[in-house]
């Protein structure tokens, strides 16, 4: 197997596994980030350059900055964060569905039959898909772009009428 590809697999597993066992909500999604990144430099050790681009513009870029504003800004108290009773039963049951759902998609991988001769990808360059992209897709893109500014524009208006409703909050 080739050495840089056991690097990249090993830095996308270990900064899923770091972010999920933080107590801190932001430094996970600042480990989501690397993970993203990771998952970028796979798509580049595959040759799918344009795609590992998207990756970083499009996730590393756009989408862990909306996490992040809409995680500071729905900031809840730290009253809400306590630990709850029985998180220990929490944590085996989400061990064992995680490995259930780890043993589903090994059997499928396992019971996958690829052709023995796989069909010629069809060649199109980066500026082929850019002109694609901003040519006829434009108005896919700015409506996703619109729906995810409203989805955070939302959650900031869902956390301000809950903090002003709680009266156990004001000084």
């Amino acid at each position: 197997m080739n050495a840089v590809l056991v690097i990249i697999a090993f830095t996308i597993l270990a900064s899923a596994a770091v972010a999920m066992s933080l107590r801190n909500l932001i430094h996970s999604a600042l480990l989501l980030v690397a993970n993203w990144l990771g998952v970028a430099a796979f798509y580049l050790w595959a040759g799918a350059e344009f795609v590992a681009f998207a990756q970083v513009l499009i996730y590393v870029g756009a989408v862990s900055m909306i996490v992040l504003f809409a995680m500071l800004l729905t900031r809840r108290a730290r009253a809400d964060a306590a630990v709850v009773p029985g998180s220990i039963d929490r944590a085996i049951s989400a061990l064992a569905v995680s490995g259930a759902v780890a043993g589903v998609l090994v059997f499928a991988v396992l019971q996958t039959h690829l052709p023995a001769v796989t069909p010629p990808a069809p060649a199109a360059t980066v500026r082929q898909l850019g002109a694609q992209l901003m040519g006829p897709q434009a108005a896919a893109l700015l409506v996703a772009g619109v729906i995810l500014t409203v989805a955070l524009l939302g959650a900031v208006i869902l956390a301000a009428k809950e903090r002003n409703s709680n009266q156990d909050d004001a000084p």
